[in-house]
């Protein structure tokens, strides 16, 4: 690194120190500051004055090359390992000690004189408005932040790069590591005594970095904010805009660039003292390092889970999120000696689901002895707490042995022959889907005028039917069924339940498992524990066509909202269009009353 360079700079920031102030805030030895000194006064960039140093106009000059211009913060990420905070509160935006992550960092280099400072925003990202008010930040958004990881923000905040701090928002910094003026690139780490997560580094001479590993038991990691100065920050804007339109690197972190790139980036280590960068891997990690969320968790799903099981919030333990399903947020937590779950709808939810008509379902089938055990579910927001079941497993489509069980369980639950006042109307889904996506512009299909008046003509018969309707699951799907340890079954999730024609479940089990014809002949066989009638194979191939359509635009809707669900839209659309066929072609609508 520049020596001179690092010299110069804590002389501008101390006026009055003498060598061996100098050596003390350096870590150097007196005899290399004297050397230093004596060739800074020869090349004309210091002086001396009253028995301290100071830079001359020459040094001064020589020193705005190394000028920190600004800050990019990456900040547009989810952040799951701070479940159940990021459900309502941008990870960033936490508070340590009180005060948010990302204040903290920026107020840290607002005193180092970096008031340029730019946050990339995804997720939440009104949250950060305020921020404009109070620091004069820039912000930029990153419409990817759902599919890529966080090198896609930096690509997006790319033309701010020059002599440029790059920070992630959820990393608390307890001293300052931020300064005015930067001689070389580096990366902040720190020591480690047992194999983290983070990735380690081999530092060779000068403290160059010379490779970027993981897995070693001891050493230092990266963590913490980095620095580029503009020649690193040119040659890796130019990799940067190489990578992205790589095959392959929507995982991507911004040091993976880095560190397949060494040899043209030159990066060296800033060794940080033990605990002053921190990066909380839990939310448990968190409460351990500020005990206020011990007792104000600052969450309101912490506080219903308090009142719920009538604990304190201190004894709610071993939070962690559950992979994020199409609809709802969830994450587990012990409470005592169990483990539950606890459901958070996401976002838009409230537009597609009837929470008090999932709740009454819950009640009526409850008798059954066949779904999830509720401790807690408020039919207006859709909040529900539940019995975790260790040890379950999901029911497997494509085996024949539980595609015979949960077959006979779905006849069970119909022959129950309960029949709640809720009922799921699939035409008055469809519409109802239809004009949610079109109000965000969001059908795409470009034949969807010719497949929604073939929608109109099945639905046509579907109105003809009189099959009496009964309690169904509607998202009757492998996963929502669970395989208990003691050989039980379980159904979760009937948020889209209501009465219907029974036989819309099998037809929702097999798209859902994205069944081919033979395959969901065979379900509806173990259904009805017998040979069906050409009636009953119209009528599951009628809710195939009109179920892959309604999803189809509940999808369509969903991605206009900003989510992703890949093939999932184009195989629901798919099944429209082959059943209708099938249905036309085969002679099955004269079953349904043609």
């Amino acid at each position: 690194m520049n020596d001179t360079a690092l010299l110069c700079r804590e002389i501008i920031a101390a006026p009055a120190s003498s060598q061996h102030d100098l050596a003390a805030r350096l870590g150097w030895s007196v005899g290399t500051v004297n050397r230093l000194v004596r060739a800074a006064q020869r090349t004309g960039y210091l002086d001396k004055t009253g028995g301290t140093y100071h830079l001359t106009p020459a040094g001064r000059d020589w020193m705005t090359q190394f000028r920190v211009d600004n800050a990019i913060i990456l900040a547009a990420g989810f952040g799951s390992r701070f479940v159940p905070l990021t459900y309502e509160t941008p990870k960033g935006l936490i508070k340590v000690q009180g005060v948010p992550m990302i204040e903290r960092q920026i107020e840290q280099l607002r005193a180092a004189g970096v008031t340029d400072i730019t946050v990339v925003v995804g997720y939440l990202k009104e949250k950060f408005d305020y921020l404009i008010d109070t620091y004069g930040v820039r912000l930029v958004y990153n419409p990817e932040y759902k599919t890529k990881n966080n090198f896609a923000s930096l690509y997006h905040a790319r033309e701010h790069l020059r002599n440029t701090y790059i920070l992630v928002a959820d990393h608390w910094i307890d001293q300052s590591v931020f300064h005015e003026y930067e001689s070389e690139s580096w990366q902040s780490c720190a020591w480690f005594d047992h194999a983290p997560s983070e990735w380690q580094v081999t530092v060779g001479p000068y403290g160059r970095i010379t490779k970027i590993t993981s897995g070693v038991d001891h050493g230092w990691a990266m963590m913490g904010p980095a620095f580029f100065d503009a020649a690193f920050s040119a040659t890796y804007r130019e990799l940067l805009e190489a990578y992205y339109t790589r095959p392959g690197t929507d995982d991507y972190f911004w040091e993976h660039i880095v560190k397949e790139n060494l040899a043209v980036l030159p990066m060296y280590i800033n060794r940080q003292p033990e605990g002053n960068v921190r990066e909380f891997e839990t939310f448990e990690d968190l409460r351990a390092y500020d005990p206020s969320y011990l007792f104000d968790t600052n969450s309101a799903s912490l506080d219903i889970i308090a009142q719920t099981f009538g604990i304190d919030s201190s004894q709610i333990k071993a939070i962690k999120p559950l992979k994020d399903g199409m609809t709802n947020l969830s994450f587990l937590f012990q409470a005592g000696d169990d483990t539950y779950v606890f459901r958070q709808p996401g976002a838009g939810t409230d537009l597609l689901i009837d929470r008090q008509g999932e709740k009454t379902s819950y009640e009526l089938v409850a008798p059954l002895g066949i779904t999830d055990e509720i401790c807690y579910f408020d039919g207006d927001t859709g909040v529900k707490i539940s019995r975790y079941y260790a040890g379950a497993r999901v029911s497997g489509p494509f085996d024949e042995t539980d595609v015979r069980t949960v077959m006979a369980l779905l006849r069970t639950i119909h022959e129950a022959g309960i029949t709640p006042k809720h009922r799921f109307d699939i035409a008055e889904r469809i519409d109802y889907y239809e004009g949610l996506a079109t109000q965000n512009n969001s059908i795409t299909f470009a034949d969807y005028e010719m497949v929604r008046r073939q929608a109109d003509e099945l639905l046509a018969f579907r109105r003809a039917l009189a099959i009496p309707e009964v309690l169904c699951h509607i998202d009757y799907v492998y996963t929502n069924i669970l395989h208990l340890p003691d050989g039980t079954l379980r159904v979760i999730d009937w948020e889209y339940s209501g009465a219907a024609d029974p036989l819309i479940d099998v037809a929702m089990y097999a798209i859902y498992a994205i069944y081919n014809r033979s395959q969901m002949d065979a379900a509806l066989r173990h259904y009805l524990g017998r040979a069906p009638t050409r009636q009953e194979e119209a009528r599951l191939y009628l809710y195939v066509a009109l179920g892959g359509f309604l999803w189809s635009l509940w999808t369509e809707y969903k991605q206009g909202m900003g989510d992703e669900f890949g093939q999932y839209s184009l195989d629901m659309y798919r099944y429209m269009k082959d059943y209708y066929r099938v249905l036309t072609t085969e002679g099955y609508l004269d079953e349904l009353g043609a």
